[in-house]
């Protein structure tokens, strides 16, 4: 895998088709097509869930520039932005009481530092919820795969899953 996380949190998709494929002898078609189709749903929610660590993140890293601004309390602010491709400009920013904060779908809002703290930890909260959600998710897909090897191994009589060398 690709760093989609499931190194992190347990099998990754080799070993779970390995474990597959050594409990069974003979490849199975419909088996092959379970374990693509679980290991890549698996997949998908933990890497939906590391992009939601990841706008989590920079709503905690905006909370804490405007909680820096909110004690400085400068005037004008002196900075640079990224254009994009790593392309920095220097600017001004003239007033620093209000910000523009990013709703998503391109939808930008005006909001004063004190209006934008609490935005950020409503947005914070949701995204905390839906990590966690995601994360309930995951571990509910590792149980099946468990399950569905459990289930294997009784059908086919084993004793207990073939040992995998951890490199």
């Amino acid at each position: 895998m690709n760093g989609g996380g499931a190194e992190r949190e347990g099998d990754t998709e080799s070993e779970t088709g390995s474990r597959l494929r050594a409990i069974s002898p003979e490849p199975d078609a419909g088996l092959e097509l379970t374990d693509r189709e679980i290991v890549t749903w698996l997949k998908k929610v933990l890497d939906h869930r590391d992009k939601v660590y990841e706008q989590l993140a920079k709503y905690l890293q905006l909370r804490n520039v405007i909680e820096r601004l909110q004690e400085a309390k400068p005037s004008e602010l002196y900075m640079q932005v990224d254009l994009g491709c790593n392309f920095f400009v220097d600017t001004v920013v003239p007033d620093t009481s209000r910000i523009y904060v990013a709703l998503g779908y391109g939808f930008f809002l005006e909001l004063t530092l004190a209006e934008a703290l609490k935005f950020i930890d409503r947005k914070s909260n949701l995204l905390t919820e839906l990590s966690d959600s995601l994360t309930k998710d995951s571990m509910n897909i590792k149980a099946h795969i468990h399950m569905l090897l459990e289930g294997l191994r009784e059908l086919q009589g084993l004793q207990n899953f073939p040992e995998t060398p951890h490199h």
